[in-house]
């Protein structure tokens, strides 16, 4: 593809103090090179992530999923970056719910055994992809609040 090639992260805060707030971040440059071929679990160091004050350095995060430049979710449970149709039931990339509409209502069934042939994408990140979902493992020393302008911003309110 023409252009910079960039991915969308979106990082998941655990600490309890933010509430398990997320943060997004653009990934670009010889840090976007790094998480191709990586898998889902796989963990990164969290210097890879952001550049300048924005730097995650001292962070170990872990790639939970991602989406494709379609949407299309990736799955844990499917291997290589290709995209793949598969027999699912709900879980990731379908909800498992029929909607029928009678006498101007919506109705919502959930069926045991319900399952649908989805187009799904796999676990290996590639160029294809285009947002990556990742979790806090190790924290470094600064706090994520502090490099994203939460707290500067919270105590000058107080």
């Amino acid at each position: 593809m023409a252009g910079e090639q960039t991915f969308k992260a979106i990082i998941n805060d655990t600490n309890p103090s933010f509430n398990g707030r997320s943060f997004p971040m653009e990934i670009t440059g010889s840090n976007y090179n790094h998480f191709i071929g990586k898998k889902i679990g796989d963990s990164v160091d969290g210097g890879f992530v952001g550049e300048g004050d924005k730097n995650l350095t001292g962070y170990k995060l872990q790639i939970t999923g991602g989406s494709d430049v379609t949407g299309r979710p990736m799955r844990p449970d499917l291997d290589g970056g290709a995209i793949k149709s598969v027999l699912v039931t709900a879980g990731t990339g379908y909800k498992g719910k029929k909607y029928v509409k009678k006498n101007g209502k919506l109705y919502i069934y959930k069926k045991d055994g319900l399952r649908r042939r989805r187009r799904i994408r796999g676990n290996v990140i590639s160029q294809e992809t285009r947002q990556i979902n990742l979790k806090v493992v190790e924290v470094g020393k600064r706090n994520l609040g502090s490099i994203f302008g939460l707290e500067d911003s919270q105590s000058e309110e107080e």
